[in-house]
């Protein structure tokens, strides 16, 4: 893509112009010098211009110049052909094709504009002969008005060589302006392009708008900045690309020459502009540009100077200016406020686009052999997409043999080709040392290690982790995934080699990491070692030799970490005073030794270990951060920490043979974090807790039976989890836990208690109490009364009491405690019924009360509710009541962004369909839906009756959604219901069941929707429509047409006219006999107008249209006193719900619906 231009361009100039003498003279001389002047110019000639019809060849030849001039002279309107021609031109000028400009040959402006004089008269010959109002004259019309207007010259009595020069001049101006050249084989750019235009938003002028294009070196931001420019230079006043900033001003040290070819190119300026010094640049810029539109990109920023002296903070330009920066520090970006939305992160060419780009740069068209598939994908793996190292490889490769391919590849692997390296370190050079410290690290040992495990050690060894990884995330050098930290393999590959360049032999270089230079190191002589960091790895259990005095000449050491390694000296060994972090995982000897003098070391890591704690040996590591002794199963007592007053995190877990925590540990004031997970045989543990920065305590299967008291308040303990503990209450100062926000109390078999100061736990979230068999109640409120408090646990979300002996719920009937309790889970307990109370919390949205098998009453629940679980609550009265049809139309408020908050789920023991829902007698339905109905639908509700007969695991039941002729999708899972009949309502949006439906893509009308619902453990099922009200208009059309039947629809705010309405016990109606005879009378007419009901089984199409005791003729009084009932209509009045229409949804079509029960509950939890 050498050029942006849509057409190839032929000609520089096309000349439009009339008659013979102005061929002769005029136009002669013009065309003469523009080819004098290298002008490749395009002129007619006579034969061209047969007949009435512009020929092929000149428009052709219109759409190929990049520059037409129009020479209007006196009686170029009184042809059609030149009018024709000056249409086209201006046509393609406003395509942003083609410059025009207009030379008034004897004759005034405004004689072409108006048009006047002979211009007049030839245009009512026009007239004359196609008609005033004819296409052709006002397209005419319209190309001489506009043409009349643009910049030109006017010659009426001058010096027609002077002004031939003038416009040879700007000609040649303009053509300087020439498209860039972009890339030899520009693949995979139409694709950025794309995205990048939507971005720039040309149709706005707003104001100045400045996008960033940003990525690692080599990654294409360069060229597709150029390929961006050729699209749209032409659509501003002037524009500029700045090349290689970084480069050209030397970091700053000359940017003037940068401010001189700014200003030249934006003034549209005939010579230089000399700019003195920057200052005045800076000046010259913001002055002389304010009143222009300029497109600018600067290429290769890499400095806070460099913007400030070439764009400020982009405000020096006129509204409707496009600044383009292209960069490898996303910091820069945010310098000048450009937000996420304007900054477009290139990346790499994916495997389709790389092989193409590879295979244009390795493989001439006339090669007459062929190279193996393996040793391309070789190639193509260790390029990883990067444009740079394709193009470099490709070129590298091109022409040879398969055996010169596989010694090349063996060289790659293991050294950067100079080309890749030197665009790739370019960025290295820029980082300040520690930040270049930390790369080489990452580099040499951390690609693919958790970031948050990086860091500490980073931390320890006196470099800044947090702003080091930001500033090497800035400069796309690393990125951080899911935790991880990744680099691409020729920057890690670019990071190796810099370390070995720093000598041939190992004991002089900061790094190693391989076996063989480890091995040499540790058994060398040599004194005063330059070796930092040790991090070895291999993927094979290694044994090694490392003596008692090995490392203590490497004085400059001060990270080892040895994993999968086995020492075969298995005394202590000394480590080197400057050591800072000390990793030997698995086979390790003792814990190290230290040699004479200041101790420094920050971390030690010794899990999976086989060591036996001499109770004296951490007196001399005074500065220790971070100890981990996880899985370490041959401790027994843990050791003396108390002259290690700056531990922030201990490790005990999987210590299963521990069995004493040491005193020494609750006085640790710099302590954070505590694990003690997994030492089944603790038993001992310090009364107290002192530790005033811990932020949590984490205790798997101890034996200890009293957690420690708190005697002073932690500000920073926020997670305190118990699993499987022997403790049998918690201490009354459980309350100095001013920050917890989650407890996690899980199969702890002993716990009878909780202490009622836990009330005072004001920021407490989520309480989690399970398989805590012989916990028989909670706390009384009355118990924590507090006159200073207003509410009791005012912040609690989540609360959970499964699996306990809990048979009151007290404590709920007060609604000042727990007021946001959004989530309340009672699986397994023995309570008979829910307080009453509970109909009046608003927050309350989720509730579980599954194998309640003493649950006997469910009040009304609360307003808000949308997911209810009641299976299995075999001594459960029915109550039709808790699902009424104004719940469901509530569920259609307060759209969420998550899936599962849009949903609404109620699972009930027992009953029958509730009177609301319109039953289906086959396995699936279809309808026909217009736009407008389509807009009114709010939701769609469902309800299933469900018997388990057969206990099968399998005892789930799908819900599918159709649209025009194709089931989206069919999943089944189990969910353990009993052989009870079971009532589940589900509630969907339609964007979320059915996807986004664009009747602009359709043909015709309408759609056809349909439902399927299948499983065995499926009785029966049935649904409703929830809409806005539909309007008369609309009812008529869906009627007159048998689209839907209107008692699939409930108009919320409207129940008037739904034609299956709730029974009047379900809202306690007190219609008169007048309404009752009034409500049947609309029955009736319903009757009347709809046909034969029917129902959708497999693939047959039959509009459901009414309820099958609507179609008699004669209907008994019985059967009018029945219709009379379901026709009453509720009373109780329902807010107007709106709704979100399709084009503000953007979820993908076909989205999986999933009914299973098992799903459900597992996000909730």
């Amino acid at each position: 893509m050498a050029s942006s231009s849509k057409h190839e361009r032929t000609y520089d100039v096309f000349l439009s112009f009339r008659g013979t003498n102005i061929r002769k003279n005029f136009i002669g001389h013009l065309y003469t010098a523009l080819n004098q002047n290298g002008v490749h110019t395009f002129i007619d000639s006579e034969e061209l211009r047969k007949g009435d019809q512009i020929s092929v060849a000149l428009m052709k030849a219109i759409k190929e110049s990049r520059i037409a001039i129009i020479v209007f002279s006196e009686d170029y309107a009184s042809s059609s052909w030149c009018l024709e021609e000056a249409a086209k031109i201006m046509e393609c000028k406003e395509q942003g094709d083609l410059i025009v400009f207009s030379v008034f040959y004897k004759v005034e402006p405004k004689e072409v504009r108006t048009p006047r004089e002979s211009y007049n008269k030839a245009m009512e010959k026009h007239e004359f002969k196609f008609g005033k109002d004819s296409e052709e004259v006002k397209r005419w019309k319209k190309a001489l008005f506009d043409a009349g207007g643009l910049s030109g010259w006017h010659l009426n009595k001058g010096d027609e060589s002077k002004l031939i020069r003038k416009i040879v001049t700007e000609v040649s101006f303009h053509l300087n302006r020439t498209p860039l050249h972009v890339a030899m084989h520009p693949v995979g750019i139409h694709s950025h392009m794309a995205k990048l235009k939507s971005m720039i938003n040309l149709e706005s002028n707003d104001n100045v708008l400045m996008v960033g294009l940003w990525g690692q070196g080599g990654i294409g931001k360069t060229t597709l900045a150029k390929a961006i420019y050729n699209d749209i230079f032409n659509q501003f006043e002037n524009s500029c690309f700045l090349a290689n900033v970084r480069e050209v001003s030397k970091d700053c040290k000359d940017l003037v020459a940068l401010q001189e070819k700014l200003l030249v190119e934006t003034l549209a300026l005939r010579k230089r502009l000399v700019v003195s010094n920057v200052d005045r640049g800076t000046n010259l810029i913001r002055e002389r540009l304010c009143q222009k539109k300029v497109l600018l990109i600067l290429d290769d920023v890499n400095d806070l100077c460099q913007l400030r002296a070439l764009v400020g903070e982009g405000k020096w330009f006129h509204n409707g200016s496009r600044i383009i920066i292209t960069t490898r520090d996303s910091h820069l970006l945010t310098y000048l406020g450009i937000d996420q939305d304007h900054v477009y992160k290139v990346r790499e060419l994916d495997g389709s686009d790389a092989r193409e780009l590879f295979s244009k740069h390795a493989f001439p068209t006339h090669q007459n052999f062929k190279i193996r598939i393996d040793l391309v994908d070789s190639v193509l793996n260790h390029a990883k997409g990067l444009p740079l190292a394709l193009e470099v490889l490709g070129s590298f490769l091109r022409g040879r043999r398969e055996y010169e391919w596989e010694s090349a590849l063996d060289d790659i692997s293991t050294a950067p080709k100079k080309g890749i390296n030197d665009v790739l370190k370019i960025s290295y050079d820029g980082l300040e040392p520690k930040v270049k410290e930390i790369f080489l690290h990452i580099a040499c040992f951390f690609k693919g290690w958790d970031s948050e495990y990086v860091m500490k050690v980073i931390d320890n060894c006196d470099l800044k982790a947090v702003i080091g990884l930001q500033l090497l995330m800035e400069r796309s050098l690393i990125r951080i995934e899911l935790g991880k930290i990744h680099m691409h393999d020729l920057i890690q590959l670019m990071g190796m080699d810099i370390v070995n360049q720093e000598s041939d032999d190992p004991r002089r270089r900061s790094r190693l990491w391989l076996y063989n230079d480890v091995v040499n190191v540790v058994s060398s002589e040599m004194e005063n070692c330059a070796v930092k960091a040790i991090v070895l790895d291999p993927p094979e259990p290694t044994e090694i030799f490392v003596g008692p005095d090995a490392l203590t000449k490497m004085r400059t050491l001060r990270l080892l970490i040895l994993l999968n390694v086995h020492n075969t000296f298995q005394d202590p060994i000394c480590v080197p005073n400057e050591l800072r972090w000390f990793r030997w995982n698995g086979c390790a000897p003792p814990i190290p030794e230290s040699s004479y003098g200041e101790k420094k070391l920050a971390g030690l890591d010794m899990s999976l270990s086989s060591i036996t704690v001499v109770p004296n040996q951490f007196k001399v590591f005074q500065n220790l951060t971070y100890i981990n002794f996880n899985s370490c199963k041959s401790m027994v007592h843990m050791p003396d920490l108390s002259c290690s007053p700056n531990l922030k995190e201990l490790n005990f877990g999987g210590c299963e043979n521990l069995v004493e925590a040491h005193e020494s540990i609750t006085y640790l004031d710099m302590l954070e974090v505590l694990n003690l997970g997994g030492c089944h045989e603790l038993s001992v543990f310090p009364k107290v807790l002192n530790s005033k920065n811990l932020q949590g305590f984490y205790s798997i299967g101890t034996k200890f039976e009293r957690f420690p008291d708190i005697p002073h308040q932690l500000k920073g303990f926020e997670r305190l989890s118990l699993i499987g503990s022997a403790i049998k209450e918690l201490p009354t100062s459980i309350e100095n836990l001013i920050a917890l926000k989650s407890m996690f109390i899980s199969g702890c078999k002993n716990l009878r208690h909780l202490p009622s100061s836990i009330y005072k736990l004001q920021n407490l979230e989520d309480l989690v109490i399970i398989d805590c068999p012989n916990l028989i109640g909670f706390p009384k409120y009355e118990d924590s009364a507090d006159s200073c408090m207003k509410a009791r646990l005012p912040n609690l979300h989540r609360l959970e009491l499964s699996r306990s002996n809990l048979s009151e719920l007290e404590f709920l009937e007060n609604l000042s405690c727990m007021p946001l309790l959004s989530k309340l889970t009672l699986e397994e307990s023995n309570i008979l019924t829910l307080p009453t109370s509970i109909s009046k919390r608003d927050s309350l949205s989720v509730l579980h009360v599954e194998n309640c098998h003493q649950l006997q009453e469910i009040p009304e629940l609360p307003p808000f509710l949308r997911h209810f679980f009641a299976v299995n609550c075999e001594s459960l009265q029915k109550n039709e009541d808790l699902i009424p049809i104004h719940r469901i139309a509530r569920a259609s408020s307060g759209v969420s962004d998550d899936f599962f908050e849009n949903q609404l789920n109620f699972i009930l023991p027992q009953g029958e369909m509730p009177q609301w829902v319109f039953p289906i007698e086959g396995d699936s339905i279809f309808f026909m839906v217009s736009e407008d109905l389509y807009d009114k639908i709010l939701g769609v509700a469902f309800c299933t009756v469900l018997k388990n007969d057969e206990n099968v695991e399998q005892d789930a039941y799908s819900i599918d959604p159709y649209v025009n002729g194709e089931w989206l999708y069919s999943e089944e899972g189990g969910y353990g219901l009993s052989d009870l009949d079971h009532i589940a309502v589900e509630y969907f949006l339609p964007c979320e069941f059915w996807g986004e439906v664009d009747f602009a893509q359709i043909d015709g009308r309408y759609i056809q929707l349909g439902v399927r619902v299948e499983g065995r453990v499926v009785k029966k099922w049935g649904l409703r429509i929830i809409c806005k009200q539909l309007g008369d208009d609309l009812k008529v059309e869906l009627q007159d047409n048998q689209l839907i039947d209107l008692a699939l629809l409930y108009e919320d705010g409207h129940e008037s006219t739904n034609v299956v309405a709730e029974n009047s016990h379900m809202h306690g109606d007190n219609s008169s006999e007048a309404d009752l005879q009034e409500d049947l009378q609309d029955c009736q007419t319903s009757t009347e107008e709809h046909g034969q009901v029917g129902s959708k089984r497999k693939h047959e199409f039959n509009l459901p249209l009414g309820n099958s005791h609507m179609h008699g003729d004669n209907l008994s009084e019985a059967d009018l006193q029945e219709d009379s009932q379901d026709c009453q209509t509720s009373t109780e009045e329902h807010s107007q719900v709106g709704s979100k229409r399709k084009h503000e949804f953007n979820l993908p079509l076909g989205k999986r619906i999933k009914t299973m029960l098992t799903s459900i509950l597992n996000r909730w939890r």
